[in-house]
């Protein structure tokens, strides 16, 4: 993929394309921000999502997720897209998790790429620009924190939860909690919903024999807002969730179409 923007085809940020499913066919690549309860956040987000919009390596948007939040998120979301050219929103009728909030951001997207940051702002969405030029030999790319910033209980939590599930699922990924990823969007569309899926984004990546690369990215504190996460949904939560995919692998259903004359 040519990392440059060509100046011939290209308007702005945005693709031309004649046969828009949404706004988000008019890019390369969609960046999917679930929020909830992120009020205090919103702000940082603009400003750091609107500065890698003007570098991003690939013409990109943003779709930023409301997963039905209690506080002024939603309000805060409507005022940044009706300012910024380049974000869009889908808001959730209730509150479904992490997984269903990311899983509706991605059956949105419509662009050959879909990339993946949390709104804590904990990576960097500059670093995707380290992920891009990686995206024509894997089907999915993704970071991996450097020199975490996180507290000793969440670090040595962490630790555990992906040690164990390195083993459940033998994809031998180095960090799956990383939240800066990027995905070819056809693989992440066929990706099966359920609750903890975001915790098994690689391993659901080379079910589909989809090819994965990481890469260091930088990690930083958190600064506003709160943690959605203590103990019990970092370690006990994906303790459970390991076995519920052992479970969906062996019944997993890949297949591939030869030929068809549907497509005109």
């Amino acid at each position: 993929m040519n990392t440059k923007h060509n100046r011939d085809t290209v308007s702005g940020n945005k693709i031309p394309n004649s046969n828009c499913t949404n706004s988000t066919s008019g890019y390369e690549l969609t960046v999917i921000v679930p929020v909830y309860d992120e009020e205090d956040n919103i702000s940082a987000l603009e400003e750091k999502l609107s500065s890698f919009l003007s570098q991003s390596a690939t013409a990109t948007c943003v779709l930023l997720v409301n997963d039905c939040s209690k506080d002024r998120s939603k309000d805060r979301i409507v005022e940044v897209c009706n300012r910024n050219e380049h974000f869009y929103y889908i808001s959730l009728a209730k509150n479904s998790g992490l997984s269903a909030a990311l899983k509706a951001g991605i059956d949105a997207s419509f662009s050959k790429y879909v990339g993946y940051i949390d709104a804590d702002l904990q990576t960097a969405p500059e670093d995707f620009n380290l992920l891009i030029p990686h995206l024509d030999d894997f089907e999915m790319v993704m970071g991996i924190r450097a020199n975490r910033k996180d507290s000793f209980v969440k670090n040595l939590s962490s630790r555990i939860a992906n040690g164990f599930r390195r083993f459940m699922t033998k994809d031998g990924i180095e960090d799956t909690g990383c939240p800066l990823k990027i995905i070819r969007t056809d693989y992440a569309k066929r990706m099966p919903l359920f609750t903890g899926m975001h915790r098994f984004l690689p391993a659901l990546i080379l079910l589909q024999n989809g090819r994965i690369k990481q890469v260091p990215v930088r990690h930083f504190a958190r600064v506003a807002g709160k943690s959605k996460y203590n103990l019990r949904n970092r370690l006990v939560a994906p303790f459970i969730d390991c076995f519920a995919y052992r479970w969906m692998k062996k019944r997993y259903i890949n297949y591939q179409v030869s030929e068809n004359n549907i497509e005109k």
